[in-house]
């Protein structure tokens, strides 16, 4: 049987393609004995309250999501011409960019290392979509996005709820905001096949620890950053801009 591009794209997102934000096995990158059981060990006590492990894989899941969803999005800004293909594009970017903005400031008050790629799954997410042309490529870079943006939910959610850092907690709440924001915006392309997706979110395939972790930064290396455009400055979108830093205050006595 002959297999169309557009059924092989199809084919590699149903095979490949697994959550953007994977558990990442970040601790010896890190510098960090992984010698406890379980994410809940504190690695650090600060002014904005305890950092966890899971607290802190969080915040490098967070930073590794925008190094690929980010050029995505500037991929998607110069290829496409359709109103809500470039609609897509702007959120991405003002939405990462704002985004990579907290995790920078937040990895920094914390003493947390940032990658600056992506891991080699998420790099082979761009590549797939990039090799594609014409709606098959709108098509394609869409999915993968709608199925990474949907199944980060109850990772936010559970970072949201169980930690004690308030930077970490603000930062989970920006997230929040923006991977619905990405996804109400994904959704209005028409694109989605939502028993198609629902089926990649609920059945990711297992691949290797080293497909899915980000390789850590060159020694010395400075902070990749991804910038807001400067035309895209001041639009608007359903995510808030908070500015991070304020301490946690102590618990009253009564």
């Amino acid at each position: 049987m002959r297999i169309s591009r557009s059924t092989a794209g199809t084919a590699f997102v149903g095979g490949a393609l697994i959550l953007t934000l994977t558990a990442l096995a970040y601790p010896s990158m890190l510098g960090v004995e992984n010698a406890a059981s379980g994410q809940d060990r504190i690695i650090a006590n600060t002014q904005w309250g305890p950092l966890t492990e899971a607290d802190r894989d969080f915040v490098v899941r967070v930073r590794a999501a925008g190094l690929w969803e980010y050029p995505l999005g500037q991929m998607i800004k110069e290829r496409s011409s359709s109103p809500e293909m470039q609609e897509v594009a702007k959120h991405l970017l003002v939405g990462h960019g704002r985004l990579d903005a907290g995790c920078r400031k937040v990895s920094t008050d914390l003493g947390i290392t940032l990658p600056n790629e992506a891991s080699p799954q998420q790099q082979q997410f761009v590549a797939t979509a990039e090799g594609s042309t014409g709606k098959e490529f709108e098509s394609t870079a869409v999915t993968i996005m709608r199925v990474a943006h949907g199944g980060i939910f109850p990772t936010i959610a559970k970072i949201r709820a169980t930690t004690r850092n308030s930077l970490v907690r603000e930062l989970a709440d920006t997230t929040n905001d923006t991977v619905l924001d990405h996804i109400t915006v994904l959704e209005k392309t028409g694109l989605i096949n939502q028993e198609q997706v629902s089926f990649q979110i609920t059945a990711p395939p297992k691949l290797p620890q080293e497909q899915t972790t980000p390789p850590p930064p060159q020694q010395g290396a400075p902070v990749r950053v991804l910038p807001v455009p400067e035309d895209l400055k001041d639009f608007q979108t359903v995510a808030p801009n908070p500015s991070y830093g304020q301490p946690q205050p102590a618990p009253s006595a009564g």
